[in-house]
C-alpha cells in the first residue's frame, strides 16, 4: 500500500487513515479512486483524517495496481472556435472534475488530427478520451469506435453510430432565440464567420438549419451574415443601415453590442437583440441581453461525469445526450416582439 512520512516521520498509510476515520482500509481506497459510491459524510470524514495525518497517496504505484495511468486526454486544436473565454471554461471544469477524481489531464494541441488520436491512446498514455470541436465529418470518429479506452465527444459528428456524444443542444436553443424576435418580421444573424465554418464545425449547421426551420414556422425573414473578423464594425453598420431592427448573434458579441452602441441604437429601446452567449457576456452590458447560454461548465461536468461512469463500467450504451437549452430574458427585446406563446 501507499505510504509518505508524517512531519514526526513516521510513515502514514492509508490504514492509519482508517483508523482516524474510524472506516475500513477499503472505504479510504473508494474516497481516493471514486470506484465506488460514497455517501457525503462519509467521504467528508475520510478527507479530514487525509488533512490530519497530511497523507498523500502515491499515484505511481496506485496508477500500476491498477494499471491506470491517471490521465484523462482531452484533443483539442489550439486554433479553437470557442475563443478564449469558451475554451477556459471548458478545460478548467474538465480539469476539475479529472482532479477530484484524482486524474490528471493531458490537453493535445497539436494540428495532428486522427495521428494525434492514435498516439495518446495507442500508447497507453491515458485511461480515456474527450474530444472536442467535432466535425460534422469528423475523421476521428471511425478511429473512436476502435479504442479500447472510453472516448467521449463534446459534439455531434454526422456519423455517430457506435458513439458516446454529449452537447449542448444547439437546435433548440436556435428555435427559442428565434421565438424571442417572432414579432420583428425580419431578423439578422450575426454568425460564425468563414473561419469557423470553414473547418466544418457540427454545431453551425445544427444551429442554422433549427433557426432557418423556426424562422420559416414563424413567418419571419431571417438573413444570415457571417462576421469576418477584420470588417465586423463595418458589417453591423451596413445592417443597420439595411433597416433591419432585431439581430441575433452568436458571434463577436462584444464588438457587435458596441458597433450597434456607436450608432447611436440602444437594444430594447431602438431595435431588438438577442445572443447565444454565457449569462456572464449576456449581463455584461448596459443593457443586459436576452440569451440562450450555451452552458459549457454544465457541459463539461456532464461530459465528466458520463466519462467517469464508462471508466468504471469498462463500457457502456452509444448514446447522443443534449444538454437541454433554456433562454433567459432580460431588457434587449422590445415589448410586442416575443409573442407570448403559452408553455406546454
Amino acid at each position: 500500500m501507499a505510504a509518505n512520512r508524517s512531519a514526526t516521520g513516521r510513515t502514514v498509510t492509508s490504514k492509519d487513515v482508517a483508523r482516524v476515520a474510524g472506516v475500513s482500509q477499503s472505504t479510504v481506497s473508494y474516497v481516493m479512486s471514486g470506484k465506488r459510491p460514497i455517501s457525503e459524510r462519509t467521504r467528508r470524514i475520510v478527507e479530514d483524517a487525509i488533512a490530519q495525518l497530511t497523507y498523500h497517496p502515491n499515484a505511481g504505484a496506485r496508477a500500476l495496481a491498477s494499471q491506470r495511468t491517471q490521465i484523462i486526454a482531452v484533443v483539442m486544436p489550439f486554433d479553437s472556435g470557442l475563443g478564449a473565454t469558451g475554451l477556459m471554461a471548458f478545460i478548467e471544469e474538465i480539469t476539475l472534475a479529472a482532479r477530484a477524481r484524482d486524474h490528471d489531464v493531458l490537453l493535445v494541441t497539436a494540428e495532428e488530427g486522427v495521428d494525434g488520436l492514435r498516439r495518446v491512446a495507442g500508447r497507453a498514455l491515458c485511461d480515456a478520451v474527450v474530444l472536442m470541436e467535432v466535425a460534422t465529418d469528423d475523421p476521428r470518429a471511425a478511429i473512436a469506435r476502435e479504442l479500447r479506452v472510453p472516448t467521449l465527444f463534446i459534439g455531434f459528428p454526422d456519423d455517430a453510430a457506435g458513439l458516446h456524444c454529449i452537447d449542448f443542444d444547439f437546435e433548440e436553443g436556435a428555435r427559442l432565440l428565434v421565438g424571442e424576435l417572432a414579432g420583428a418580421g425580419r431578423v439578422t444573424a450575426l454568425t460564425w464567420g468563414p473561419g469557423t465554418v470553414d473547418r466544418g464545425l457540427n454545431y453551425v449547421p445544427r444551429f442554422r438549419t433549427a433557426a432557418h426551420e423556426a424562422a420559416v414556422a414563424a413567418g419571419v425573414a431571417l438573413d444570415w451574415v457571417p462576421l469576418e473578423r477584420d470588417r465586423i464594425e463595418e458589417q453591423v453598420r451596413a445592417v443597420l443601415a439595411s433597416g433591419t431592427q432585431a439581430l441575433l448573434v452568436t458571434a463577436h458579441l462584444n464588438r457587435v453590442v458596441h458597433a450597434v452602441q456607436e450608432a447611436g441604437l440602444r437594444p430594447g429601446t431602438d431595435l431588438d437583440l438577442v445572443a447565444l452567449a454565457t449569462d456572464v457576456e449576456a449581463t455584461g452590458f448596459t443593457v443586459p441581453l436576452t440569451a440562450v447560454s450555451t452552458h459549457p461548465r454544465d457541459v463539461s461536468r456532464q461530459a465528466m461525469t458520463w466519462l467517469f461512469e464508462l471508466l468504471e463500467q469498462g463500457t457502456g450504451p452509444a448514446q447522443v445526450r443534449r444538454v437541454p437549452a433554456f433562454v433567459s430574458r432580460r431588457s434587449s427585446v422590445r415589448p410586442g416582439t416575443t409573442p407570448h406563446v403559452p408553455q406546454p
